[in-house]
């Protein structure tokens, strides 16, 4: 019933991380109850059995005459459980410190253009890229567009479009792929690319539409190009048995066209006068874009479009590669919850045991004159030793785990040793907390009720 209560409760929480839309209901057919029934009895089974087989090795008359005596083993197994549910504890502790660590630094990386603030309004029909220009103009009036300019994509979003390029002076089997985007006058502008050499599209150049291109550092590394040579650079591309002949007009700093797990690759934009654009960015002054968003989408119905008009953030795009990350994030928060808790269930259970062991013990070094917090010292020491050998355990098995996991990125931190201490410092506490009650409620016993003789 329990478990009923918990699931309503969570189930919102799960369709959301998981991306499914379960119901309650669905948990009342036949076959999952009779799956959980059987569940409940075979773990029942299996929880008893070693209690019960423990139990049933003593000896009644010794058991009787108060002289069992527990063996090496028994301790070690109870210890050795413990040991290991803080093992798994801290581990996803170290987890979680570093998947957190990652996804801060993929928002907060500089990408090399402006990522907030731009919007992006897809040109799916004929008609709507038609219209481009008449619609460009307009919202360039308004005083909170900064610019807007279209491009065939835009950073964040996928681009298949690639050309394989050669030096003049290489032959066609020395080819390098280089990602295209073709794109507006005013695109590299709108989306703030830093300029490293040379120019940009103009329209002071009208020849720029003639297989001139403006493209990254990594192109040039690629191609072995020095910097200062690079403008005026030809490269070659030969398809279909003829070959086009590209100049470099201009170099922009490297940026991230696409998310952190890949690498930056080459990238070259051209121009196009054309209006058969897929996207129209917009780059807007206001961070409030409620007003902005109004007055774009009235504009568009104002052109009698039969599109309706949608639209994107920029940011939220580029953001949305990382989906899976940020679901991996949340699961491992959730069961290191779930593994914290269980852990300190175990420790419980044996602070429990530990103090009604030595009870007596307890009450005899109260008479002898021992204070409270030396008690609570006592106790909680051989639980710290526990607490110690997990974390020297977990922490070459989580830095394993979590450096194996950073390979997916191109781009990622360097797991620190901080990040060990933190995560030792934080179990630390959580067994302490967890113990502290037991060893307080075991050294605040009076000591005449703990050496009593029944």
């Amino acid at each position: 019933m329990l478990a009923v209560i918990l699931v309503v409760i969570a189930l919102p929480e799960f369709n959301a991380l998981t991306e499914k839309q379960l119901f309650l209901k669905d948990l009342f057919s036949w076959e999952l109850l009779l799956t959980f029934l059987g569940l409940a009895i075979v773990t029942g089974l299996l929880a008893g059995s070693y209690p019960a087989f423990y139990l049933s090795r003593f000896n009644p008359v010794q058991v009787l005459k108060g002289r069992l005596v527990h063996g090496w083993s028994d301790v070690t197994l109870r210890k050795g459980l413990v040991v290991f549910q803080f093992v798994i504890s801290v581990s996803l502790i170290m987890a979680t410190l570093v998947i957190e660590q990652q996804m801060r630094y993929m928002r907060e990386k500089p990408l090399g253009f402006t990522q907030q603030q731009q919007i992006s309004i897809p040109l799916r029909s004929l008609e709507s890229q038609q219209i481009y220009a008449t619609y460009r103009e307009e919202i360039t009036r308004n005083n909170q567009v900064v610019a807007a300019a279209g491009a065939f994509y835009y950073p964040g979003i996928a681009n298949p479009n690639t050309y394989s390029f050669y030096r003049p002076d290489q032959t066609v089997e020395a080819l390098q792929s280089v990602k295209i985007n073709v794109v507006d006058y005013d695109f590299l502008k709108t989306m703030n690319f830093e300029l490293v050499s040379g120019r940009l599209f103009s329209r002071q150049f009208p020849g720029d539409t003639s297989n001139r291109m403006v493209v990254n550092e990594t192109t040039l590394r690629n191609f072995a190009i020095p910097i200062e040579k690079a403008i005026g650079q030809k490269l070659n591309f030969t398809f279909q048995g003829q070959t086009n002949t590209f100049e470099i007009i201009g170099v922009v700093k490297d940026f991230h066209f696409e998310d952190l797990h890949q690498p930056i690759q080459p990238f070259a934009f051209l121009l196009s006068t054309r209006p058969n654009f897929n996207y129209l960015l917009v780059h807007v002054k206001t961070a409030e874009m409620e007003h902005v968003l109004g007055f774009l989408e009235q504009t568009w119905k104002k052109l009698r479009l039969n599109e309706p008009f949608t639209y994107s953030l920029v940011s939220e795009d580029f953001q949305r590669n990382y989906s899976a990350d940020v679901r991996t994030s949340r699961i491992v928060n959730y069961f290191t919850l779930i593994t914290i808790f269980i852990s300190c269930l175990g420790l419980l259970g044996l602070a429990t045991f530990t103090a009604e062991q030595r009870t007596k013990e307890i009450g005899v070094r109260k008479v002898l004159g021992a204070s409270v917090i030396s008690v609570v010292a006592l106790l909680s020491k051989d639980f710290l030793k526990l607490v110690l050998v997990a974390i020297i355990l977990a922490s070459p098995l989580a830095w394993y785990a979590m450096h194996q996991w950073l390979q997916d990125f191109a781009y990622r931190i360097a797991i620190e040793w901080w990040v060990f201490a933190l995560a030792g410092v934080l179990a630390t506490v959580v067994a302490l907390l967890t113990v502290s009650f037991q060893a307080i409620k075991a050294a605040l016993m009076n000591p005449v009720k703990s050496l009593r003789s029944e």
